[in-house]
């Protein structure tokens, strides 16, 4: 690491006495200026000495010079950045907000520069230059005075005899906290090209903040609209530079993200005003003004006391208002022509009811752990207006109060569903400032505790790195899914493992502790965590065997290789050669996991050649949920039998030895356990025998014998409950698999029953 401070302009003597009397008198100065060392941003992921946090009158960031950036990102990167209103620097909204080379890919590297260009008052230039293998990524940083936004420029460069083909590469917004308003025009778009796009831009915000990615390169997206890319290739010598802006704001309002892009790409504009009042005339404090285009959402601008303003780009509309708990005014067309000024009043908005629920099981009328989601009726499209999924309460099972905007609403109410039982259906008439009460029962169809098989979540996230839920909404969302066990692994981070397991003793349910060792090159929980557990390992510089020892170090029984294949993941980093230290077998468990479902059948063509070859890494499974209200905990999820108590150990040991198999919603009772050897002498006809069952009724199961298949049984529409048997010659395969398929097209995979002896790895 190096930095350069090279000071371009002289500062006078007169302005800094000015700025001495206005630290005194408790004001920041006046200009844009450079702190170094630990950062003053509150919730800055910059906190060492060499660190350097720039700052003026709208916003402040910092770089991560000397400390590790997350995700192994080498240092030199942008990890904070956050509003400034009237002199106070507000919290750190981001973990992550800087270039990319290709697609969050393994980042190989070794060095970074850091040189300070211009020191302020009236502009601060800061240049980093880092190398991403035979490429040199440069990015210079620039804010001025008085600028709510700032500029980033990076020039990738490459520096090698080989064309660099295929890369992704663009800047990305990795917010910490609060909601996500995609690229207009591409919500619920996870990857692709971004054609469709009615703007240029991605908006992390809350109520009292927002921070825009302004991307002008806009190509491809990448993780629903976090990643902001270019696909591009670089000829030796050749060179690609990606301009964009972060802009910052101190409120959730977008009227001023739209007027910075009329700004930039110089578009012909008029703009909109008026009033938004309740049914009997009261304007409504923070009305929100929501903007569609051609059906699909495009900024909204958030008014006070009743009144709102914001420029648009001369067009054809749709708009409508709104509050929070507010009912939704009707939509009405909307042309705007350039120079234009239009008055539009929204009239008669209802302020908001209640929803009282109860859920319990049919059976019985014990309280019942459950996720609501609204179906049918209004869906705030602006996050802190409301959501749209809820849970029952912590310390009240089985009960939740809502506050909606009135209207008429289907809500799933789901406890274990999909996996224990089938959603339930309520619906539910809102009205204004009443309060509708429901009582909902769930019948369960199925108990597997009952025969020893209990299921847990082994990839989830709480609240830090770029998740955002808080460890209570974790609990909440972990139980309603009809999990057996707490779990949590966050990034390179155990700040929540004493939170949660006060909660799980709380609820009188184990709770296992892990935490996700995060490198460029692949991603590792490691589990069960000792309760004081500290991370003491740099992920950014440490190779595969520093990382195992350090799960080691910390407790962990279990070493998981998550997410395998995506581009970085730990076997198709090796496989690239770009995973330092290459392969090492100290690693127990493979994960499948339900945020590429696209991986399943490339994990277990994997897991079954390390069977074949009689290595015995078996199966675990996670959702990677890290926000509960748009994601599901448990989609996907690990069961392990035992034959005692359950607790965190005998659960973990369980699995380790393999008494286990993975679904997304079909279950197995096996009459043999998984993991175990096969009973008889080696040329022994033997049957195997498994009782099945599924929420959306069974479909067929696959008998795997070494990787191939070995026999299927087909079930019919309509069939929740069956018994299959397979008999086996004693001269067939040396392990012996089970994937069953429900009607929805859900699968279970399980771990081997060994035929023939096999060394532990």
């Amino acid at each position: 690491m190096q930095v350069i401070r090279r000071l371009r302009h002289s500062v006078p003597l007169a302005l800094l006495l000015t700025a001495v009397l206005l630290a005194h008198a408790g004001a920041s100065p006046a200009g844009v200026r450079i702190v170094e060392g630990p950062s003053p941003i509150p919730g800055a992921g910059a906190r060492a000495a060499g660190d350097l946090t720039v700052i003026n009158e709208k916003l402040a960031f910092a770089l991560a010079v000397a400390s590790a950036a997350p995700y192994g990102v080498p240092r030199g990167a942008l990890v904070a950045i956050a509003p400034v209103r009237d002199g106070t620097i507000g919290r750190n909204r981001v973990v992550f907000a800087d270039f990319i080379p290709n697609n969050w890919s393994a980042w190989p590297n070794t060095y970074h520069r850091v040189e300070i260009l211009e020191r302020g008052p009236r502009q601060v230039r800061i240049r980093a230059v880092r190398d991403f293998g035979t490429a040199t990524i440069a990015t210079l940083y620039t804010l001025k005075s008085g600028a709510d936004a700032l500029a980033i420029s990076t020039t990738m460069t490459n520096t090698g005899r080989q064309a660099l083909s295929d890369l992704l590469s663009g800047l990305t917004l990795w917010p910490n906290s609060g909601f996500l308003f995609p690229v207009p025009g591409l919500a619920g778009v996870t990857a692709g090209p971004a054609n469709a796009a009615l703007a240029d831009r991605v908006v992390a915000y809350d109520a009292d903040w927002s921070v825009t990615l302004h991307a002008p390169y806009l190509e491809q997206i990448g993780s629903g609209s976090r990643d902001l890319f270019r696909l591009h290739s670089l000829r030796p010598g050749e060179s690609h530079t990606f301009a964009g802006s972060l802009q910052v704001g101190a409120r959730g309002d977008l009227a001023p993200v739209v007027a910075a892009e009329i700004s930039r790409r110089r578009l012909p504009a008029g703009s909109l005003h008026g009033t938004v009042t309740t049914v009997d005339g009261q304007p409504v404090a923070q009305p929100v003004v929501v903007v569609e285009q051609q059906g699909k959402p495009y900024a909204w601008t958030l008014g006070e006391q009743g009144r709102y303003r914001l420029a648009l780009p001369a067009g054809d509309y749709q708009v409508y208002a709104t509050g929070r708990g507010d009912s939704r005014s009707p939509g009405s067309a909307l042309q705007v022509v350039a120079g234009s000024d239009q008055q539009r009043d929204f009239r008669d908005l209802l302020g908001p009811g209640y929803a009282d629920f109860r859920v319990s099981a049919a059976q019985g009328g014990a309280p019942l752990d459950a996720r609501l989601v609204i179906r049918e009726g209004e869906k705030p499209l602006v996050g802190f207006l409301g959501r749209s999924t809820f849970f029952t309460e912590l310390n009240d099972k089985g009960h939740v109060r809502l506050e909606l905007a009135p209207g008429k609403y289907l809500f799933d109410v789901c406890s274990g569903a999909g996996f224990l039982a089938a959603a339930a259906q309520a619906n539910v008439e809102v009205r204004n400032a009443s309060t509708a009460w429901e009582h909902v029962s769930v019948t369960r169809l199925f108990d597997p505790a009952a025969q020893g098989w209990y299921a847990a979540d082994l990839h989830h996230h709480a609240d830090q790195a770029e998740a955002v839920t808080p460890p209570a909404e974790l609990a909440r969302s972990q139980l309603a899914a009809g999990l057996d066990l707490l779990f949590v692994s966050d990034h390179d981070s155990a700040a929540n493992l004493g939170a949660l397991q006060a909660i799980a003793a709380a609820r009188h349910v184990p709770f296992i502790a892990g935490i996700e060792l995060s490198p460029s090159w692949g991603h590792f929980n490691a589990y069960p965590l000792n309760p004081d557990a500290r991370l003491a390992v740099d992920t950014s510089t440490a190779d595969v065997s520093a990382i195992f020892r350090e799960a080691r170090r910390e407790g962990a029984m279990v070493v998981q290789v998550n997410h395998p294949f995506i581009p970085y993941g730990y076997l198709a980093s090796v496989a690239a050669g770009v995973a330092p230290g290459g392969f090492n077998g100290g690693f127990d468990l493979i994960e499948i996991n339900s945020s590429v479902p696209q991986d399943d059948a490339k994990v277990l063509e994997r897991a079954w050649r390390f069977w074949n070859e009689g290595q015995r890494y078996y199966l675990s499974a996670g959702s990677d949920t890290h926000d509960v209200w748009n994601e599901e905990s448990g989609k996907v999820r690990v069961f392990v039998h035992l034959d005692g108590p359950l607790s965190a150990t005998s659960f973990v040991t369980a699995l380790k030895a393999g008494h286990a198999y993975v679904s997304y919603g079909p279950l197995i009772f096996p009459a043999v356990m998984f993991g175990s050897q096969l009973p008889g002498a080696p040329r022994e006809v033997t049957t195997l025998a498994f009782d099945l069952a599924a929420v959306a009724g069974l479909k067929e199961a696959v008998l795997i014998a070494a990787g191939a298949v070995r026999d299927t049984r087909s079930f019919g529409a309509g069939t929740r409950t069956a018994r299959v048997e397979f008999t086996l010659p004693g001269t067939g395969a040396a392990w012996y698999a089970l994937k069953v398929v429900d009607q929805a097209g859900h699968n279970a995979y399980s771990d081997p029953i060994w035929a023939n002896k096999a060394a532990a790895h």
